[in-house]
């Protein structure tokens, strides 16, 4: 299951949220993912998030439910997340549990071999990592029709990231629209 990933203006449009939320120019790159998980600020949050997934492994049994870790930003984010998780009861190849990371940051396929040392593979989401590789905001309506999982540095950045973690043996799989929209997505 994958972690929540709300972005700041997301959580401001809660009842009472604007109360405890920073008022962002981009959410979209802001307060969300691994580094809100590791903030002080959300630690409470972020532990009642590692209870109901306790529970459903440990109370209900269903052992089969894996953590997906999104929008990590740095290598060292990468082990700060999976060592708060340990210190929430949730440890990396305790009782079968894989962690997972979604690989949707440029920085993430360039350092690929080095995150994969902090989790069990990746989910490849296409939206971010092309929105980022491109430098452009899918939302926005004037620059929207450049947005294109095809692009050539859209596509060698997924290749990286299979790469890696086929070399590694790790699972890899991928996420977002370009796959449902273009079939030759992944890239081999």
């Amino acid at each position: 299951m994958r972690l929540s990933d709300f972005k700041s203006n997301e959580y401001a449009n809660l009842v009472g949220g604007e109360r405890y939320e920073p008022e962002e120019e981009n959410p979209m790159l802001g307060f969300r993912g691994a580094g809100r998980y590791v903030s002080e600020s959300f630690r409470d949050c972020f532990a009642l998030e590692c209870d109901a997934v306790k529970r459903v492994r440990n109370d209900m049994g269903l052992t089969n439910v894996e953590i997906m870790v999104p929008f990590v930003r740095t290598v060292d984010q990468a082990k700060a997340v999976v060592d708060e998780l340990a210190r929430q009861g949730l440890k990396r190849g305790e009782n079968g549990l894989k962690i997972i990371m979604m690989c949707e940051i440029p920085s993430n396929a360039l350092l690929a071999e080095q995150f994969l040392e902090h989790f069990d593979g990746f989910s490849i989401g296409s939206n971010d990592m092309t929105q980022l590789a491109l430098g452009l905001d899918r939302d926005s309506g004037v620059v929207s029709e450049l947005f294109d999982e095809r692009n050539e540095a859209v596509k060698a950045l997924l290749s990286m990231s299979i790469r890696a973690a086929k070399k590694q043996g790790k699972y890899v799989g991928i996420c977002g629209q370009g796959p449902s929209d273009h079939e030759d997505l992944p890239p081999g």
